[in-house]
């Protein structure tokens, strides 16, 4: 068994794909880890991450299966399951194996491979759906927009372009607080991601704006107002808010 070890990255997990091709290894005797487990009589690769290795693997994936299966493998590595890189690679082997084509990566869900990845990505984009609207912008007396999420998936790298697009000439903050992961936007440029692991966001420290304050304190008033109380159903409310994102809302505060 041949285990290649790299970071939890998607540019660490595809230099991983090319790293295997390029070593002509066999699917049946490869697997690529991410936690650091040891097994028994295994070959130990350790794969230093290549940008130019995982550009090449991210053309080869848009070309042969498409865009939107592409970003099925991109919200699968997202998710925070440890077996993810190897699932991956067994999906993507298996496709190229039988030139399945484009948009035909995932039809074989019999195979279990392919079916934890469509579970994966499913999973992500779930939330990522969820977060395009849950997320609360507040203002900050500096003018900057401020919001805190906490995903269970790494999904922040898809929710900045989303919002990017809609705040173009706004400057604003989105904060992973779970991850200590920063996206950034100035207003009119392109937006990055910032992370520090020892680095944490003391958000008492934050002022909002006597604006935001005021907006705030009619927006909570409003949610209070139109709720019925006699048609009030906390069980649906459950289905269609969760709980885990209130926390970040500001009409639960």
């Amino acid at each position: 068994m041949n285990v290649y070890q790299c970071e939890d990255s998607l540019e660490g997990i595809f230099t991983a794909i090319y790293n295997i091709y390029e070593d002509k290894s066999r699917p049946e005797d490869t697997r690529i880890d991410l936690t650091g487990e040891l097994l028994l009589f295994a070959r130990y690769v350790s794969v230093a991450t290549d940008k130019g290795k995982a550009l090449k693997v991210m053309n080869t994936l848009r070309r042969r299966f498409g865009e939107e299966d592409y970003m099925k493998i991109c919200f699968a590595l997202a998710s925070t399951d440890e077996d993810k890189a190897q699932v991956i690679y067994k999906t993507v082997a298996a496709g190229l194996a039988v030139n399945c084509g484009i948009g035909h990566l995932c039809d074989n869900l019999a195979d279990d491979s392919v079916h934890k990845l469509f579970s994966l990505f499913r999973n992500a984009n779930n939330e990522f759906l969820h977060l395009r609207g849950f997320v609360r912008f507040q203002e900050l007396d500096n003018g900057v927009l401020y919001s805190r999420i906490t995903p269970k998936n790494n999904v922040l790298t898809f929710l900045m372009p989303h919002f990017a697009d809609r705040f173009p000439m706004e400057n604003f903050l989105l904060y992973d607080a779970g991850r200590n992961l920063f996206g950034i936007h100035p207003a009119g440029e392109e937006w990055y991601l910032m992370q520090d692991e020892h680095y944490f966001m003391n958000e008492k420290k934050l002022r909002m704006s006597e604006r935001e304050s005021t907006y705030q304190e009619l927006f909570r008033y409003f949610c209070h107002r139109i709720a019925i109380k006699e048609r009030r159903n906390t069980e649906l409310q459950r289905n269609m808010l969760p709980l885990r994102f209130r926390e970040d809302m500001v009409e639960f505060r």
